[in-house]
């Protein structure tokens, strides 16, 4: 059902804006994002009164068994995931190549060790997306990829149990204002990297499938050199719902995509 639900916008500011990840010191003249709490209206695209598509809003959801039973630390399921995930990007958005290069597991518990994002954001501005090219593919091999098409793309699929609380919510593109984007560098002890923060706005149209099961996948698009819509995105904190039994659990698979 269409539910109200509490999101964490960034804050523009003057200053360069950045998180940093397990570094010392200070660098330049970075600042921590700002974050402001805003109740924002979802659509439930259960209820079929609001529709998406991935060539006109970058995102589909998809009925997708998979035949991995437990995302475990060990990571021998990745090759079988991996390969269900090139698939399944082949079979439903053209793709004619796939890259996996990371598989993120997170859990909405205070001693997980990556909880879900409550930011809203996309993971890639266009000078991170280039950069992370070229990071996993090197400078020949990436210079060929953007003279054709590619981009980045999500799959998103919750672990063991249906999305009960913290589900994910996204912004339909054509709703976003140009200047509601702003970039915040990710700076890691061995690379930088850069996103796209989003400010609030009230023409904002937020949308979100509940009630997902582990069969059920999200795929959306962070990046494209088409310009095909990216996806801004957060976990949503559901406005009275009262505290679920079972935290909620995912998995993110960021992959690398050529198109014809």
């Amino acid at each position: 059902m269409n539910i109200t639900a509490s999101v964490n916008y960034h804050v523009p500011r003057d200053e360069p804006q950045a998180f940093r990840f397990d570094v010392n010191g200070v660098e330049g003249n970075l600042v921590s994002p700002e974050l402001v709490a805003t109740k924002v209206q979802v659509k439930d695209l259960r209820e079929k009164s609001c529709k998406v598509n991935f060539d006109d809003d970058g995102i589909t959801f998809q009925f997708a068994p998979t035949k991995v039973r437990r995302f475990d630390g060990e990571r021998d399921w990745e090759p079988d995931y991996n390969q269900e995930v090139s698939d399944l990007l082949t079979r439903t958005i053209g793709a004619k190549e796939v890259l996996v290069f990371d598989h993120t597991v997170r859990v909405d518990d205070l001693s997980a060790a990556r909880k879900p994002a409550r930011n809203v954001h996309n993971d890639y501005s266009a000078k991170g997306a280039n950069q992370r090219l070229i990071d996993l593919l090197g400078q020949e091999l990436g210079d060929a990829y953007q003279k054709g098409k590619f981009g980045f793309v999500n799959l998103w699929r919750p672990i063991e149990f249906p999305i009960s609380s913290s589900p994910l919510g996204f912004i339909r593109p054509s709703s976003i204002a140009p200047e509601d984007w702003m970039t915040i560098e990710l700076i890691y002890p061995d690379r930088r990297g850069q996103i796209l923060g989003v400010a609030a706005n009230p023409n904002h149209e937020w949308f979100y499938l509940s009630n997902m099961t582990p069969d059920e996948v999200t795929i959306f698009n962070i990046y494209d050199n088409q310009d095909r819509p990216y996806l801004a995105h957060s976990a949503l904190d559901v406005v009275g719902q009262l505290p679920s039994s079972v935290p909620r659990k995912s998995i993110e698979t960021r992959t690398l995509v050529r198109y014809d």
